[in-house]
């Protein structure tokens, strides 16, 4: 694995080609998506079952064949292995119990003046979870998008998935049965963004998409943007590792493999004061990467995206960490908390030795959606925020008109909006 000292001459350069890792060539697809988005508009259903066709290698002649029914839902759910159901429940239990203690509330506060402000929380009435699919099963990110959904209120979820050759993941369908999805559409990529975005005869309009999907998927989201309100723009995977002298060579090695087996474009960073355990870092990724599954992923990942960079204190490494603004960050120090306050910018935190980013994909409870590309820095985790909206609530006494209305009349003869002034002045004067 790459190692960068700080002090290097070519430092800055290879430090910019990590900040560049969520660079997405969306401008190179967007004419394509674009002309998907236009069609499935225009046409509805019958520019949705030629795009499955052209797309996922099997030939809806019907809508109908399009929807997954409860009761194949509830067969996947009923054939899973009893462990594997225990374990979805605890999971579904503790990502639901976080995001109850995550809504906001409705208030209504009274002035001295008998005046009224507030605020009211609402959810959205339809809401559309874009859920990959096909040979990757990630029930997970079923539970993720779901649940907070959900707890948010929202009248009415809609699940899309794709499914290449007509074939479904039945972990996935058993997820969707045991968070209680009742729509769910065999419908994949910027198809699918585009069918919950403007609906068609069979899919209906949702007011938000959330969801994680490749280049064309993320294209969509974004042209479909102002129509619907989304999640975020989410790019390949990536892992951020602050660690000290005494950290664990085994476990940082592994942590920075857990993201690269993700995708040969994930990026996998650790930056440390140690050359001594950069060194050790280095080998120990190279020895776990025969031992996995997906090596030949990992690998692509590790030597082209991957970095470890040696900084000459923890509070150079802490900054740097903050303009890469990782996906996920783990900091592997013998005092974790005391660098929590210097950590501006990142999607995910996991405290000490113990926390591998994995607890957070699965069970922790925490999003597991969460800004990439750095885009930590403006970007927060998907939570119940997503799934609801906010009105001010503004309720004026008669005292309180008379209290504040000159003020304000003045406010708009200043800026030459004679109806707004007399509004004001109407009431006040009488």
């Amino acid at each position: 694995m790459k190692i960068i000292k700080t002090d290097s001459l070519d430092f800055k350069k290879e430090f910019d080609v990590l900040l560049q890792r969520g660079a997405m060539d969306i401008k190179g697809v967007s004419k394509i998506v674009g002309e998907i988005l236009q069609e499935i508009k225009k046409e509805g259903d019958s520019a949705l079952l030629e795009q499955i066709a052209r797309f996922d290698r099997w030939s809806p002649k019907e809508a109908r064949e399009l929807i997954v029914s409860e009761e194949a839902m509830q067969k996947a759910y009923e054939s899973i292995d009893d462990d594997l159901r225990a374990v979805l429940k605890i999971s579904y239990e503790r990502i639901e119990a976080y995001h109850k203690k995550l809504m906001p509330r409705t208030w209504i506060d009274e002035e001295a003046n008998g005046s009224l402000l507030g605020q009211k929380v609402t959810a959205v009435e339809r809401a559309g979870l874009y859920i990959p699919g096909g040979k990757a099963a990630y029930p997970s990110s079923l539970l993720m998008n779901f649940i907070p959904a959900k707890v948010a209120g929202v009248e009415e979820i809609i699940v899309c998935t794709p499914t290449p050759d007509n074939e479904i993941n039945e972990l996935l369908l058993a997820a969707c049965h045991l968070c209680g999805v009742k729509k769910v559409f065999k419908v994949g990529g910027a198809s699918a963004i585009a069918a919950l975005a403007y609906g068609t005869q069979s899919i209906p309009k949702v007011d938000v998409i959330t969801g994680p999907g490749n280049i064309f998927v993320a294209t969509a989201k974004k042209l479909v943007y102002g129509e619907v309100n989304i999640d975020m723009i989410a790019g390949p995977s990536e892992i951020g590792i602050l660690a000290d002298a005494d950290a664990k060579v085994d476990y940082i090695a592994m942590d920075l493999l857990s993201q690269a087996e993700h995708d040969e474009m994930a990026s996998s960073i650790l930056i440390t004061p140690s050359l001594e355990l950069a060194e050790a870092v280095s080998l120990q990724v190279e020895s776990y990467l025969e031992t996995l599954s997906r090596r030949e992923i990992a690998k692509k990942s590790i030597d082209s995206r991957g970095a470890i960079i040696v900084t000459g204190d923890m509070s150079e490494a802490i900054d740097l960490m903050n303009k890469i603004a990782p996906e996920h960050l783990e900091v592997m120090v013998a005092e974790p908390m005391e660098l929590l306050d210097a950590i501006k910018h990142a999607g995910a935190i996991f405290l000490g030795e113990n926390t591998p980013e994995p607890i957070g994909d699965y069970i922790a409870g925490p999003n597991h959606t969460l800004p990439t590309g750095g885009t930590a820095r403006f970007y927060s985790p998907l939570s119940v925020e997503h799934f609801l909206k906010k009105s001010s609530i503004i309720s004026m006494s008669k005292k309180g008109i008379r209290e504040l209305g000159e003020a304000c009349a003045m406010i708009a003869h200043t800026e030459g909006l004679t109806a707004h002034e007399q509004s004001v002045r109407l009431r006040i004067e009488k």
